[in-house]
């Protein structure tokens, strides 16, 4: 095996082109790793800790191409990765001319002067500084970028909140506005129900559960995962809050998050009561009691803040959504094939709240376990490559992804984890989602299925997964089902479904 690289001097290119780049270079043959991206400090250190090459020499503005593999392999894997990012749609118009490329947003706004939001998604040493630049032009901010300071977010957020712009991000993978899915998002119908999110994944099950039981969403506001933190005070999160509370389009609103610091908690709530709408709350692991009260119902999992959202303004019931998953009946009849001496869940997750709401339904059925991200009362993994008793891990953490795209885009190396669990003697059951939507894999089932078919599964674990998406989703939702129905897998309506059958399960495997 050798390292190489190729460095573009000058070339930038957003983080979710770069990862799909990424992402297609992985799958060549002879490759065992692969990563492009920018050259900024964070990344060239990273790329060092992935065995990528410690020596770079590459600036912030450089991009860089680094691929570990056999020698013919990674020629052509430079090969692939230099043409894709050379590849550029045709220019020009009828008369021959050619539109002058944009290098800042003030050339942008200059071109386009109406336009109120900048998706910003650079390295997150610039990340800061180019939303000061669109908050100052009078843009709204969607902040895809990471690794910005909770001070650099604090001082965003202030100057935006000063000038009646929001800022959704640092951090912030999914959005939708005005029907446009922005990020890691999906394609949802419009409606009347608005939702202020502060986790990706989290925003991605409300907008598609709405969905799938017949209703729509007017807006779906990320905020980033650290607005709720005591330091930034939840200021996106209230001024998401007061924008649905004054849109005509919007009738009931949702808010999702980890739960904030109490001081926090009570400003949003305070000002959702205000809202002069209905307002349901999921703050994950909060018990209801602290949540609820006039004006506000509170909700335990994040398909149960979509079903109690959307009967606030609809009599559909959840047929539509439960017939193309498994039943309860048929969750009954497989739960017991499993051997007696297979004791454990093993959850292997894309989405990282989709590993936070598993965790705490699994503490709520007694089962404390293992994670690479754990929630409190469970245990941090010693070695997050190898799992221990019950353990659910969220392969989308930096840890996973360092050098490598997110598992929502190449889900390689979640698969692999995936079939060592099953491999595992000691697995009972195998918990794992599909993310689909803009962004996500094209065919997320179909590779994982092929492995799983080529993997002795003869009283093996249970499979259980849940599909995060919609039927207009590039990927097609109940074709996703299908294929993970036909080779066995038990497919759950929601996660929080799912992850209560993987307890169920090994409740009954050790009774």
């Amino acid at each position: 095996m050798k390292v190489v690289h190729s460095i573009f001097k000058n070339l930038y290119q957003d983080s979710v082109s770069l990862m799909q780049v990424s992402a297609s270079i992985m799958n060549l043959p002879g490759i065992e790793q692969a990563s492009v991206v920018m050259g900024s400090e964070t990344n060239l250190i990273q790329l060092k800790e992935a065995g990528l090459g410690g020596d770079i020499a590459a600036g912030p503005n450089d991009l860089i191409i680094a691929v570990k593999g056999e020698d013919e392999a990674c020629e052509n894997a430079l090969a692939l990765a230099k043409d894709k990012l050379n590849s550029k749609p045709k220019e020009g118009t009828e008369s021959g001319s050619k539109p002058v490329m944009l290098t800042s947003l003030s050339m942008a706004f200059e071109q386009k002067p109406e336009a109120n939001l900048a998706l910003i998604s650079v390295p997150g040493d610039y990340a800061a500084a180019e939303a000061i630049k669109a908050v100052e032009l009078g843009m709204h901010v969607m902040l895809f970028s990471d690794n910005v300071s909770l001070e650099q977010e604090k001082a965003i957020k202030t100057l935006a909140r000063q000038k009646n712009r929001l800022v959704m991000g640092p951090d912030c993978g999914t959005a939708i506005i005005n029907g446009i899915p922005l990020g890691f998002a999906n394609v949802v119908r419009r409606g009347n129900i608005g939702i202020v999110g502060a986790s990706g994944t989290g925003l991605q099950e409300v907008t598609c559960r709405i969905d799938q039981l017949g209703a729509g969403v007017s807006q779906a506001l990320g905020t980033g995962g650290h607005d709720l933190h005591e330091d930034i005070g939840g200021i996106s999160m209230l001024m998401g809050l007061q924008a649905l509370a004054a849109d005509d389009d919007t009738q009931v609103i949702v808010l999702i998050s980890k739960p904030p610091s109490r001081e926090v908690a009570e400003m949003i709530l305070t000002q959702a009561q205000k809202a002069g709408k209905p307002v349901v709350v999921n703050f994950l692991g909060a018990a209801p009691e602290s949540v609820a009260r006039s004006g506000i119902v509170a909700a335990s999992t994040l398909a149960e803040a979509a079903e109690i959202a959307v009967s606030l303004i609809t009599s559909v019931t959840q047929d539509r959504a439960q017939s193309l998953c498994c039943s309860e009946e048929e969750f009954l009849n497989r739960q017991t094939a499993t051997p007696s001496s297979r004791k454990y869940i093993r959850g292997v997750f894309a989405g990282g709240t989709f590993c936070y709401e598993s965790q705490l339904i699994c503490q709520h059925h007694g089962i404390i376990s293992h994670s690479n991200t754990p929630v409190k009362g469970n245990a941090s993994l010693e070695n997050i490559w190898q799992s221990e008793g019950h353990t659910l891990i969220d392969m989308g953490d930096d840890d996973f992804t360092r050098g490598r795209p997110h598992p929502m885009i190449d889900p390689t190396l979640r698969n692999q984890r995936v079939i060592a669990e099953i491999n595992d003697p000691q697995t009972a059951v195998v918990l794992f989602d599909l993310v689909l939507g803009y962004g996500a894999a094209q065919e997320p089932a179909e590779e994982l299925l092929r492995l799983i078919s080529e993997t002795n599964t003869a009283n093996g674990p249970l499979l259980i997964a849940h599909v995060c998406g919609t039927e207009a989703d590039p990927q097609k939702r109940s074709k996703q089902i299908e294929a993970l129905c036909r080779a066995g897998v038990l497919v759950a309506d929601c996660n929080a479904q799912a992850a209560r059958w993987a307890a169920s399960a090994v409740s009954v495997t050790q009774g």
